[in-house]
């Protein structure tokens, strides 16, 4: 074991989690990593659920804390693992809510069109047929590398499949995207 301290950022990135101050470090891990991993999670499937699966995330850290080995993945992408294996439950839902957004829009007028374009809301439910029609596989890789900020190396430990994978699916995902984007 290091000799840092348990909340040093060395330590923090990939920590014995079976040590001796285990409800001291999680505080600490769930002060650094709460934030974004809502963040991510909220853009993915919404505040309400976000909120949920942040708690459920950290729940199941704590109760599986001695099954996370630091040699193999940092805590971060161990933790993004976990709320993505949780994600999962609710693709179901999530691709059926996308699938409904994707009805078409009755905005007809020029100002209708201008604002349609400049709305981020309107951009995102042009894609969400698109997003939707992802393998999940493919879309868990997108959105933790476009919406979480991961790296492609973190989205392979979060995923557990090797970083060769991350990159060839995040390859097909951009040229899938690129062909269904809609043309402005």
């Amino acid at each position: 074991m290091t000799d840092e301290p348990a909340d040093s950022p060395v330590r923090l990135d990939r920590p014995d989690l079976t040590g001796p101050e285990p409800g001291r470090l999680f505080g600490l891990l769930f002060d650094r990593h709460a934030a974004p991993l809502r963040h991510y999670l909220v853009r993915r499937i919404g505040e309400a659920v976000a909120d949920d699966l942040v708690s459920e995330t950290f729940l199941i850290a704590w109760h599986q804390r001695h099954r996370y080995d630091p040699l193999r993945a940092a805590v971060r992408s161990w933790l993004y693992g976990i709320a993505t294996n949780l994600l999962r439950r609710h693709v179901r839902d999530q691709v059926r809510a996308l699938r409904a957004q994707q009805a078409p829009d009755s905005v007809d007028s020029h100002a209708g069109r201008v604002a349609e374009r400049v709305d981020a809301q309107t951009a995102a439910r042009q894609l969400a047929g698109p997003l939707a029609a992802l393998a999940p596989g493919d879309r868990d890789v997108l959105l933790l590398i476009a919406w979480a900020g991961l790296t492609t190396n973190e989205a392979a430990e979060a995923l557990d499949i090797p970083v060769g994978t991350v990159r060839s699916r995040l390859h097909r995902v951009r040229r899938h995207l690129r062909k269904e984007a809609p043309r402005g």
